[in-house]
């Protein structure tokens, strides 16, 4: 019996006939494990209303209120990660552990977004002018909506909806087709922690639901993590380019060790399916999907780098042959001007640059039109000190390899990794979610005994 997938509108799953379907894989196994409704543009317009009927309660619901609401819902998401993790792996392939980590990582989110009552706190100032007082509110900007990538089906939609809905929004989140059953599972938990119906939505499908949210003129703001192509068709002017950190710049006279070493190591990596407890590697998300990653292998090379390591001949324990294989590849002497370099490829390909000295390899990073993660590894502090600085990249790790941020701190890179000026989570995340306000008040002291409408003046 293969499952069926459909949206959760106005507080339930929807319970309509859809015109069109998706298929869902089994990655590890390269078989269809069951469908997803398509959402048409009816059915995200019934979303957007739902979100905007439960605005006119949800925005007036206390700070407090919110709060214990959010709570409940961290409480249940950390007791179903492994139903979590399970459907992630059934869906992208990744291992279980992996899966596992993504849901802790996007339960750091909700964990911050509990806190609502402190990151809504305004300013207030007494007597700037003879009896004024002068305060700054930040308020909710109405229905915002989501589009998410199918790299990470829980952790990057839960970057969005805990600080959308905790700033007093409503939310419609569109999830990746590829792996679409653990936005429903966090719809249902949702629900159960509290939230009123209609607050939290979910249109399953492909573009034509994009499209449908991005020209819906009661959204008012949409949050987008994805590759930069999709970025400009989906915004022009605001998006996120999705963490890829998958060139390695080997500063001389290391390059031949390190890649080495690196093929050694790669060499032993377990692949296999994602439910084995030995597999540290899964498969790739799509059949499609991993033939286009294999491709950049093939073009690599006749752009002139040199294939170190060839995931297509690596051995896979326990897994179907039928299924989405690729294992870890390496090509090694890659230019700036390989599609391999220029291309986010999604995928277990990692390309080696070099560079004669420091200088050079800081310059490679800068030149690159991206700009969203980068690590340096090194003993050197002072080297590691000058390269923070230097970097023109938003997010660097030192002896980190991924260097996303905790909740706490705003997700975001610079140049074209972001369209726009806000990053995702943190205070960035609290101001993208809310509008700002500034309040002037007078109150006459009682012995006036009327109305002042002059012009305040300091006395």
């Amino acid at each position: 019996m293969t499952k069926h997938v459909t949206h959760w509108i106005g507080g339930k799953p929807w319970d309509g006939e859809a015109g069109r379907h998706g298929d869902i894989y089994d990655p590890a196994t390269g078989q269809v494990s069951g469908q997803v409704d398509f959402a048409a543009p009816a059915e995200v317009d019934a979303a957007v209303a739902a979100a905007k009927d439960a605005l006119l309660h949800w925005r007036r619901i206390s700070l407090a209120k919110r709060a214990s609401v959010l709570f409940e819902f961290r409480n249940l998401v950390k007791a179903n990660t492994k139903n979590l993790a399970q459907l992630i792996t059934e869906e992208h392939g990744k291992v279980a552990s992996d899966a596992a980590g993504e849901v802790a990582r996007g339960l750091e989110v909700v964990e911050f977004a509990c806190g609502i009552p402190h990151l809504l706190k305004g300013g207030f100032s007494e007597n700037v002018s003879t009896g004024v007082d002068s305060y700054s509110i930040r308020q909710p900007v109405g229905v915002v909506a989501g589009i998410t990538p199918f790299n990470f089906p829980a952790m990057v939609p839960m970057w969005m909806f805990p600080l959308a809905i905790a700033c007093g929004n409503t939310f419609v989140l569109k999830p990746s087709e590829k792996d679409p059953s653990a936005s429903l599972l966090l719809a249902s938990l949702w629900a159960e922690a509290g939230l009123p119906d209609g607050v939290f939505n979910v249109v399953q499908g492909d573009k034509v639901a994009v499209d449908a949210i991005l020209a819906h003129p009661d959204i008012k703001a949409v949050s987008f993590v994805g590759s930069t192509p999709i970025a400009r068709y989906v915004f022009g002017s605001a998006g996120e380019r999705c963490m890829a950190v998958s060139a390695l710049v080997a500063v001389d006279p290391v390059g031949d060790d390190l890649v080495a070493r690196i093929s050694e190591r790669v060499a032993g990596l377990r692949v296999g399916p994602g439910t084995d407890d030995r597999s540290e590697m899964g498969p790739l998300v799509t059949g499609p999907h991993r033939d286009k990653v294999a491709s950049y292998l093939d073009s690599g090379v006749r752009e002139g780098a040199t294939l170190a390591v060839d995931g297509r001949v690596h051995p896979v324990i326990g897994g179907a042959q039928t299924g989405f294989w690729l294992g870890p590849s390496v090509l090694d002497h890659v230019t700036p001007a390989m599609s391999c370099y220029t291309d986010e490829i999604f995928g277990p390909v990692l390309s080696v640059l070099r560079a004669r000295t420091y200088e050079a390899a800081v310059d490679l990073v800068n030149n690159s039109p991206y700009g969203n993660g980068v690590a340096i590894f090194t003993n050197d502090g002072g080297a590691a000190r000058r390269f923070v600085s230097e970097a023109e990249i938003g997010m660097v790790g030192v002896n980190v390899p991924i260097p996303v941020p905790m909740a706490y701190y705003s997700f975001g890179g610079w140049k074209a990794s972001l369209f726009g000026d806000t990053h995702v989570h943190g205070t960035e995340g609290v101001h993208f979610y809310t509008r700002g306000k500034a309040v002037t008040s007078r109150w006459l002291d009682p012995s006036h005994g009327g109305i002042n409408l002059g012009f305040p003046v300091n006395t």
